[in-house]
């Protein structure tokens, strides 16, 4: 549950009469404790009861503050959220993730609608449910959506304007993924329609009389709207987790930040629009969180003037989208790359043999990206194959899946930028609006959920760690 407490007149009167009548007993009993906290419990314990008399002007406090509880049903407390086991913040060397020394190799999945899912009662545990499934499967991050901007359930309801329930329930996902072991890539904003995004933005500084144009491409180029996405990054990172009491810059939970989802600026084909816009929220992010590990949101596109545009795009119109891949990823703010892998609707009408025979090819050309151009780590932050596709069938995700997890797993191996790769998407029980063609429960899916800890293990066993994840060794261990 989400802390929350509703400030009426009746229950604030309550409190101030208790602080003001009980405070200085508890300090009083602090205060003693600790100038005999070398004594024996006994003695203590003796002292409480007969030498002092704090006991039971405590224990009145304890009654007074479970009689709220019982009068007033809307303080909400859960102590055990965000306790989990210990993390260090992920750093990275060459093309490498570190975690305290040692190489840190990733296998990830989404789940976009965590927030989202955290705001109501009713689906709340649904988050945890998820999180403890990943954990289970040795999974160790998972990729969702810091944002939400002027849709239902908003988490920045119109610029710089936030809603605290919606904070609270971002505030709730990072505890518990905390708690289940699980890392987070936060992404921070959509290119897509979908919970605003850049259309939302452009919509903001048109309604305030503020827009420079009405293209969504705007959201680029117009200072009014990038003054209104500096002041949501700010904000975001400047947060303090009212569970965890951590602000989220100093939070080891999170694993890294992600400047925008699927960054597209068709209007502006040379690439230096969204250029120049990479390079200045990258570094107005590390101003504020130099910890953090950050990437942009890649597609993986070659620009119009790499060579391979011509030789791995999956056709000319992906050079002509504003973004390319080598050029966006050398931003020297910029910690690891990021791909997406979708050649299924990349092309159309391709049979699924040389789709397959496509997905090697564009995976090993980005990992060849990082080991020889980047030197960054390269990382697939999205991948899948739609059941809409004329010929598919149930077995061939598990050819794909397999094809991906060798070539990461081949990478790491020897060492090289091949740093993990996040399934397109997860979802449990009772989730149908939230699905796409892609998406699917885990363990109602024995072949994949088999595949997915096949991997977990393989890299685990590679860097020689469990990963922070208790469960982890057991799980590899019952499948030597």
């Amino acid at each position: 549950m989400i802390p929350t407490f509703h400030h009426t007149p009746t229950t604030t009167k309550v409190f101030s009469f208790l602080l003001s009548h009980n405070f200085h007993f508890l300090l009083k009993f602090l205060t003693t404790f600790k100038e005999e906290k070398r004594e024996t419990k006994q003695q203590v314990r003796k002292k409480m009861v007969a030498g002092n008399g704090l006991f039971y002007p405590i224990l009145g406090f304890a009654s007074c503050m479970a009689f709220i509880y019982l009068s007033f049903g809307d303080v909400k407390v859960n102590l055990s959220l965000g306790k989990g086991p210990e993390m260090d913040f992920v750093e990275r060397n060459g093309t490498k993730f570190m975690v305290n020394g040692k190489p840190f190799y990733i296998n990830g999945w989404n789940s976009y609608w965590l927030m989202d899912h955290a705001v109501n009662d009713y689906s709340r545990s649904r988050v945890g449910a998820m999180l403890q499934a990943g954990s289970k499967m040795g999974l160790t991050v998972c990729r969702t959506w810091a944002f939400n901007d002027g849709t239902y359930n908003a988490l920045q309801v119109s610029p710089g304007v936030f809603n605290e329930r919606v904070f609270q329930a971002l505030d709730y996902v990072i505890a518990e993924a905390r708690r289940h072991g699980i890392r987070l890539l936060l992404s921070l904003v959509n290119n897509l329609q979908a919970y605003g995004g850049k259309t939302q933005y452009v919509k903001w500084a048109w309604e305030e009389g503020l827009a420079l144009s009405a293209s969504n491409d705007s959201f680029f180029f117009d200072p009014s709207i990038r003054d209104y996405f500096k002041n949501y990054v700010k904000t975001i990172l400047t947060r303090k987790n009212t569970i965890t009491g951590v602000r989220y810059k100093d939070d080891s939970t999170i694993f890294g930040w992600e400047l925008i989802n699927e960054p597209r600026c068709i209007t502006d084909a040379s690439g230096d629009t969204l250029q120049d816009w990479l390079e200045e929220m990258s570094a107005f992010v590390k101003s504020i969180d130099k910890r953090h590990l950050l990437t942009i949101g890649l597609e993986g596109f070659y620009g119009p003037k790499s060579p391979k545009r011509l030789t791995v795009n999956p056709e000319e119109w992906a050079s002509r989208l504003g973004a390319d891949f080598i050029r966006n990823s050398q931003i020297p703010y910029i910690d690891f790359a990021s791909v997406h892998i979708y050649p299924d609707h990349w092309f159309h009408g391709l049979a699924f043999e040389d789709n397959l025979k496509y997905l090697s090819k564009w995976v090993r050309s980005h990992i060849e990206d990082g080991d020889k151009e980047l030197m960054k780590p390269v990382m697939f932050t999205e991948f899948g194959l739609s059941n809409l596709n004329k010929d598919f069938e149930p077995s061939q995700r598990d050819k794909y899946y397999i094809t991906i997890y060798d070539l990461i797993y081949k990478s790491a191996k020897k060492g090289g930028a091949g740093a993990g790769a996040f399934i397109w998407q997860f979802l449990v029980e009772g989730m149908e609006e939230y699905n796409d063609d892609f998406g699917m429960i885990p363990w109602e899916n024995p072949s994949i959920y088999s595949l997915v800890v096949r991997q977990s293990c393989r890299l685990a066993r590679l860097q020689g760690v469990t990963q922070q994840q208790g469960n982890l060794n057991a799980l590899c261990m019952q499948r030597q």
